[in-house]
């Protein structure tokens, strides 16, 4: 038992690429630069939801107030963009929050998290792809006029509609993909580019137009806040997933060419273009047509035609095909990148983590991720799983801010050192105690040199000095301690909070009771976080000189509340599904990736032992 939770409690280290023999097969080309970063990062966030959610959420939940909702939505997205900022910038490799999490929480929470991206993923490519043929038969006349080959059939005996629209442009994608990254990635680019532009001409002839019909829309009896300001609040958690995405763009960090600098300003610019572009259409459409007369499902096609332009329907449904093709890339981008940083770790079979010789992508992961998305695609209507996806998301972000806390306050301060180098490590161990045998010195040594040694003995042996240097390392070790459960305390806090605040069944005076207890616990921690010292390790963390999060503790542990909030709210159905998927890791977990991780068989050892112990070795990249 105590070996199953030391393997699940194991991390590797930040710079594991240095502990993988110099020409390694399983290195991705660095081609992407800051504007191919942000082409990712808009087209896998802006997908076609905005052409459906601007009515929805105004008629349902926010009135005219639409557009404070998409800017709250936002401001709590930039919360995990930032830890996912800082976090890329400091270790630029394949794995997004699984490796993160690997290096700061542990091998166990870092496979949960793999495995639950795995899903989100999957389904996540396969309900885009079947959402895209609906959209394309309206440019041949209506919703069952694709030509038969790409139309959707029933297969009677079964019960079963195919879909060989969604199917086909998976494979496609999944091509695209393998042929490489600074080919998809442009690819990608051009479609999010025409798509921006149809958002453009939405949001400038509906200016047009709203000027001069003068806004009807901000002219209703309701006001500006016809639901009150929870009902805007309530718009802001629905809308909050029109954001997710941009997480793909930290997936491609070890395919950049300067990850300190572009993967910051990446995830950051393309979140902001996301915002702004929400916002600017929720602005003009609320106003064009009041909140209660929108149509759910067509909202900015049926605003224009409502003032004749019949034709502009055409142009929507193509920024909506563009958005969903874009996405469906985006979606697909990720997965073989776990799937490759989880083999490295040896959590999976080695076949995923080979890397194509010429084009350097990781071909077969990309072509088993395809193949599972085209088949979910072709035969399963997905949209019922459609939440599955955003419990693999918000665990992610959930985890990135922890570790953020853990790197601020706590970051690892031994490293595993893999069993080709144990023999450099007890070499270095005979090293120090031959250098600690000449210290102390040779009564046949010349009598300057004795003089030295003697000196130097007698300042390493003062009590007072050796009293001064135990104390300070029995108040980092006391830091250390406090930050760990301060950080515990967060995370328990916000746990219990959450859950009683969303506990409807429970009588009114225990939930308060709980709420308040949870809240003491996430506030005495955060109190406790803010009152004592960052760990001063953190500055030597991973590559330095890139970007650091700004109001350590506060926004992380704000990024964590919010995102624990919307996983408590997702439902039952939906983690009861998640359920099976995550115990069916656990299993894949015990019977492989427990015995077949790389830190399986390593001894852990001080970061600065490690540092000389791979500086003196030969046949490794530093």
């Amino acid at each position: 038992m105590g070996g199953g939770v030391r393997a699940l409690m194991r991390r590797k280290q930040v710079d594991s690429e240095r502990a993988r023999p110099a020409g390694s097969s399983h290195q991705l080309r660095k081609e992407l630069s800051i504007t191919q970063l942000v082409a990712i990062g808009v087209g896998s966030t802006i997908g076609a939801g905005v052409y459906v959610l601007v009515g929805t959420v105004a008629r349902e939940h926010s009135g005219p107030a639409l557009t404070l909702s998409f800017l709250i939505a936002g401001i709590a997205a930039a919360l995990s963009a930032f830890c996912y900022a800082e976090l890329a910038s400091r270790c630029p490799s394949a794995g997004s929050a699984y490796h993160y999490s690997y290096i700061c929480v542990g091998e166990g929470v870092a496979w949960l998290i793999g495995w639950a991206l795995i899903l989100e993923y999957t389904i996540g490519g396969s309900a885009v792809a079947r959402g895209i043929s609906p959209n394309l038969a309206l440019f041949f006349g209506g919703p069952d006029s694709l030509p038969w080959i790409l139309a959707r059939h029933e297969i009677p005996w079964l019960d079963v509609v195919v879909d060989p629209c969604a199917a086909f442009l998976v494979f496609l994608v999944t091509g695209l993909l393998c042929v490489g990254i600074k080919e998809s990635s442009f690819v990608q680019g051009v479609v999010t580019v025409l798509n921006c532009f149809v958002m453009l001409f939405v949001i400038i002839a509906g200016s047009y137009i709203g000027f001069q019909t003068g806004w009807v829309g901000y002219k209703v009896a309701g006001g500006f806040f016809p639901y009150g300001v929870n009902g805007m609040l309530a718009g802001s958690a629905t809308v909050f997933f029109a954001y997710i995405g941009f997480d793909s763009v930290a997936s491609t960090a070890e395919e950049v060419k300067n990850p300190q600098r572009d993967l910051p300003l990446g995830i950051g610019t393309a979140l902001s273009i996301c915002c702004s572009l929400y916002m600017l259409v929720s602005v003009v459409i609320v106003g064009l047509v009041p909140y209660f007369a929108m149509d759910p499902d067509t909202p900015i096609s049926s605003a224009f035609a409502r003032h004749g332009m019949h034709w502009a329907m055409y142009l929507v449904t193509t920024g909506a095909v563009l958005a969903l093709c874009s996405t469906l890339m985006g979606s697909i981008l990720p997965q073989p990148r776990i799937l490759m940083a989880m083999a490295r770790d040896g959590l999976l079979p080695s076949f995923f983590c080979d890397v194509h010789e010429k084009t350097q992508v990781p071909v077969k992961s990309t072509i088993v991720t395809g193949i599972c998305a085209a088949s979910l695609a072709f035969f399963m209507d997905v949209s019922q799983l459609a939440g599955m996806v955003s419990v693999g998301t918000l665990l992610a972000f959930t985890i990135v801010a922890v570790s953020i806390l853990i790197l601020r306050y706590v970051p690892p301060d031994q490293v595993p050192l893999p069993s080709s180098l144990h023999a450099s490590f007890r070499l270095s161990q005979e090293n120090d105690e031959e250098k600690l045998r000449d210290s102390l010195g040779d009564e046949d040594h010349e009598q300057g040199a004795s003089e030295i040694s003697d000196a130097v003995v007698e300042s390493v042996m003062d009590p007072l000095i050796e009293k001064q240097l135990y104390a300070s390392k029995l108040d980092e070790t006391k830091r250390r301690k406090t930050a760990a459960c301060s950080i515990a305390s967060v995370c328990i806090g916000v746990l219990v909070l959450t859950t009683s605040a969303s506990a409807t069944f429970l009588p009114f005076l225990v939930r308060c009771f709980i709420c308040a207890f949870g809240g003491l616990l996430l506030l005495t921690g955060l109190g406790v976080l803010c009152w004592i010292d960052q760990d001063g390790g953190r500055h030597s963390f991973g590559h330095s000189g890139g970007f650091i999060c700004p109001f350590v503790p506060l926004l992380p542990v704000m990024c964590i509340l919010i995102n624990t909030y919307l996983l408590i709210n997702l439902g039952g159905g939906t983690w009861m599904r998640v359920g099976v998927w995550l115990v069916m890791g656990v299993f894949v977990y015990i019977f492989y990736g427990r015995t077949h991780s790389s830190l399986t068989d390593v001894v852990y050892v001080p970061v600065a032992q490690a540092n000389e112990i791979y500086g003196s070795s030969s046949g490794f990249v530093a």
